[in-house]
């Protein structure tokens, strides 16, 4: 493995961006002094709450009896939607989730209210003696019920592009395939929590572990009833996120504050691990059926695609993942005559949400899917087929919404990992293996990814932020961004260090907050540095141009030659240290701090016709596998990866390397050993750690690679940086095609294989005897 320590070690008179930083609360979190939301000091005559959860999936919801539970010990109130002094719905784009079920529950673990109780046990053994007077409905609980009865949270969308009917019907091939991807547990090491304390004034102080403190605020101030100025909304950091804090954390937040508003006592909220799988949303379940014409060569010619998204009992983020599923499902590949229809099925489950790659993956699985099945019929190579399908570079270049494809750099970019990574040679190697090993059998793919940047909800493409210059020359910066582990605090400060020209060291950032930063997007769509980042250079560098004005008065030089580096302030006559200027300039009523926007240029979205241009750049990236079955109980095995990958000219290269590797091996998880069950009632019987498996560290490979492709973004972002949150995720469909791979040499080169995902033992059983 390429460890990230190859990257470590800087002196002073380096920049900071480009150098391998240390995690800027690393030693904090080693230490065990990080705090997070459960670890803030609470104040005193705080109180604790519970969820009561529906037990049944879908019925009338006709008594809710809390007499026992109140007769417990320490209870002191339960909470139910007569508590709710403002709108008792969350207010979402649809607005179709109640915050407490009223008349009618929707799945198993619906909220029903909250028990408050003295303490957490108090309180949860309380919520479980809430009795539920429930009279049960009919339940869909597929994704084909769902289809058959006609149950959808929003109205499909369709998206066509050429004549997809005359693609296929001078296809000199055709092929017909279904295919299912299961969800996937966010499994944040923090679970979901939230502590609200009622302040003067009908005002609110809530402490949410969420990727979107803005939209906690406003939520809050929906439920009680209140102006958003109201509410502040502190988050320091998350322990995870992946997408399940987006929305999500906002219903804790909403359940704690109508609990602190009616007691006038501080109360906190923190989901039991079971409980949190029970409530919250997972990533979406899709369900696909395409028909595909090729020619002799694998070259598509024509595509029918549905997609079908299990969206749960409530729309959620369910449209605009459906709608990236729609973006991304050609993947790195030109579709000249296709037609696309979109789904977001209503089922009886868990309101499922944003997750890591959001929609991304779920659309790009299905091509290579595709891309797979045609090259076994046709007996090619899959890489050979994949490469024949790229995006070119002056042709073939416009996608099926209608978005050019302006920074292609798909071909060198396989093309090199090819080579480096030896693939035909292993291919061959792995040929002869196969035929002679009658049990274990190996697979090897390599595959692309071409991930858009940017919200597709042009309005969030925007970020603010503050940067102080204390009078020591320390500098504070807040910024809308949240961290959750990824680094986002630490690149801001390496920017903003290299934009006034001073050491990393002196750069501190603080907790997100809605008193300092109002209406900021969520930490998402892998935009979280692009957005946060370049507010905090541009607030950054107009205090560096006070300072060179400053300077430029004093000296009656050129402001533009006066340099900021390496903690010294220079101009053609003298130089001063950054603190004695910082000194002067205060003693000299110059200020020192100043706010920084950013919104980000060139995009613009039809919502209504999915088309235009809705990514500011692509990332790319390309990994390739090498698995091994066991054909005789399916088990399976990761034994090598290569992956070589797009993130522009890094920031923090070590950060970027620890957001490759977990990206792909969370990736691996959910295509392998994350198995999301419901049993015919609709209850998730994979509901803890006991029967839901996220991969281990013996799950990752011996042989690892990971180099970063050398080039700087083609687009005007910060520092020539790309985003890397999201795009490595699906550099793990690699391994399910490997595993694809492997099948088809078990099956005696039989075309077809039939592999849902998660690839399970059980899954590749079922493949291999198809």
């Amino acid at each position: 493995m390429n460890a990230p320590e190859k990257f470590l070690g800087k002196t002073a008179a380096k920049p900071a961006s480009g150098a391998a930083h240390f995690h800027e609360s690393a030693r904090a979190q080693v230490a065990g002094s990080a705090t997070y939301v459960d670890d803030i000091p609470e104040v005193k005559g705080t109180l604790y709450a519970a969820p009561i959860l529906s037990a049944v999936a879908h019925g009338k919801l006709k008594g809710v009896d809390t007499g026992a539970a109140m007769a417990m010990p320490g209870v002191r109130a339960v909470i139910l939607p007569r508590d709710i002094p403002g709108d008792r719905k969350f207010p979402t784009f649809t607005h179709d989730e109640p915050i407490f079920a009223m008349d009618t529950v929707e799945h198993i673990g619906q909220v029903v209210g909250i028990v408050v109780a003295d303490t957490v046990m108090d309180a949860r053994r309380a919520a479980r003696k809430v009795k539920l007077e429930i009279e049960p409905l009919p339940a869909v609980l597929t994704v084909k019920e769902a289809l058959k009865a006609q149950s959808f949270v929003l109205p499909p969308v369709f998206v066509r592009r050429g004549d997809a009917d005359a693609g296929l019907a001078r296809a000199a091939h055709r092929l017909t395939g279904e295919l299912e991807v299961g969800g996937q547990e966010h499994f944040y090491l923090e679970g979901q929590v939230a502590y609200a304390l009622p302040l003067e004034q009908d005002q609110f102080w809530i402490y949410s572990s969420t990727q979107h403190p803005g939209e906690v605020q406003h939520w809050v101030a929906h439920a009680l009833g209140l102006e958003n100025n109201a509410v502040t909304v502190e988050c320091r950091r998350m322990g995870g996120a992946f997408g399940g804090k987006e929305t999500q954390a906002g219903h804790l937040a909403v359940w704690s504050a109508l609990a602190a508003n009616k007691l006038r006592r501080p109360v906190k909220l923190r989901l039991d691990r079971d409980d949190d799988f029970m409530i919250t949303g997972k990533r979406h379940p899709f369900a696909y059926e395409y028909t595909v014409g090729f020619d002799e060569r694998g070259l598509i010619t024509g595509l029918k695609l549905m997609l079908a998204a299990n969206c749960g009992f409530s729309a959620d983020l369910s449209g605009p993942v459906a709608d990236r599923a729609v973006f991304h499902a050609d993947n790195a590949y030109f579709l000249s005559d296709v037609e696309i229809a979109s789904y977001r099925c209503k089922t009886n489950t868990q309101s499922h949400t944003a997750f890591r790659g959001f929609g991304g993956p779920q659309g790009m699985i299905v091509i290579e899917a595709i891309l797979g099945d045609i090259a076994r019929h046709l007996g090619l190579d899959p890489l050979q087929v994949r490469k024949r399908n790229l995006y070119g570079i002056k042709d073939r270049n416009v996608t099926h919404y209608q978005m050019q494809v302006e920074d292609n750099i798909l071909h060198p970019l396989i093309d090199r990992l090819e080579g480096s990574a030896n693939y035909r040679a292993r291919r061959e190697a792995i040929a002869q293996w196969n035929a002679h090993s009658p049990v274990i059998k190996r697979g090897i793919a390599l595959t692309p990814v071409k991930f858009g940047i940017s919200f597709t909800a042009t309005f969030f493409n925007q970020a603010g932020a503050l940067v102080h210059v204390y009078t020591d020359g320390s500098v504070q910066v807040n910024h809308g961004g949240t961290e959750m582990g990824q680094g986002l605090n630490t690149k801001v400060a390496q920017i903003v260090a290299d934009e006034l020209g001073i050491p990393f060291e002196r750069v501190r950032c603080t907790a997100s907050d809605t008193s300092k930063v109002p209406n900021a997007s969520a930490t998402a769509a892998s935009s979280g540095t692009d957005l946060n980042g370049r507010a905090a250079q541009f607030a950054a560098r107009q205090v560096r141009e006070r300072l060179a004005s400053f300077i430029s008065q004093r000296q009656h030089c050129d402001p533009k030659k006066v340099i900021f580096a390496h903690g010294q302030v220079s101009s053609p006559d003298a130089a001063i240290s950054w603190e004695q200027l910082i000194d002067d300039a205060y003693k000299a009523r110059v200020q020192l701090w100043s706010d920084g926007f950013y919104k980000t240029p060139k995009i613009h979205y039809d919502k209504h016709t999915l088309t235009g241009r809705p990514f500011y750049y692509f990332s790319y990236g390309a990994a390739c596998s090498e698995v091994a079955i066991d054909t005789l109980t399916g088990e399976s095995r990761l034994l090598k990866v290569d992956i070589l990958h797009d993130v522009g000219t890094p920031i923090n290269p070590a950060i970027d390397m620890g957001q490759i590797e977990g990206g792909f091996i969370q990736g691996v998880g959910w295509l392998t050993t994350e198995q999301l069950v419901w049993d015919g009632k609709g209850y998730l019987a994979t509901h803890a750690p006991s029967t839901y498996k996220i991969p281990a560290t013996g799950d990752v490979p011996e042989h690892f690679n990971i180099e970063l492709w050398p080039e700087p973004n083609r687009e005007d972002n910060v520092f020539g940086s790309k985003a890397v949150g999201e795009p490595p995720f699906m550099l793990a469909i690699s391994v399910w095609e490997a595993l694809r791979d492997a099948a088809a040499a078990a099956r005696g080169g039989k075309a077809g294989v039939r592999m849902d995902a998660p690839a399970t033992a059980e899954t590749v059983l079922r493949a291999l005897n198809a």
